[in-house]
């Protein structure tokens, strides 16, 4: 995965939520969010990076269970004719359907957007 991927999504949601406080962002240890480009928009943007340990998941439990449930749910067995189409799709998936319409047990049975519409009122 390229680091410019990760940049994007990043500024996406940066963009999107215009957080006014420092957020923690949850990652693997792939070399993207290592890298210095990765670790300058962090600090830029207020975000403050969470990278697990190596054999510890549960440092990293959120971001675990989304790239699982990614997987079972729209990319397992799927082959891609092009880079656009898993990138057209995956934004789908997270755009279109996890984060407006698929319930998350931990936010009382609600997609992301309803909690967050009911938490802040917006």
């Amino acid at each position: 995965m390229a680091t410019e991927l990760v940049l994007d999504a990043l500024m996406m949601a940066v963009w999107r939520r215009l957080p006014k406080t420092p957020v923690m962002i949850h990652s693997d240890q792939g070399s993207q969010f290592g890298s210095d480009d990765f670790n300058r928009c962090c600090k830029d943007n207020q975000l403050v990076p969470s990278m697990s340990r190596r054999g510890n998941c549960w440092d990293n439990a959120v971001a675990e269970s989304f790239f699982s449930s990614l997987k079972k749910e729209r990319i397992k067995r799927h082959i891609y004719a092009t880079r656009q189409d898993a990138k057209s799709d995956v934004f789908d998936y997270i755009e279109g359907f996890y984060n407006r319409v698929r319930r998350h047990s931990h936010l009382d049975q609600l997609s992301p957007l309803a909690f967050q519409q009911l938490r802040t009122g917006s």
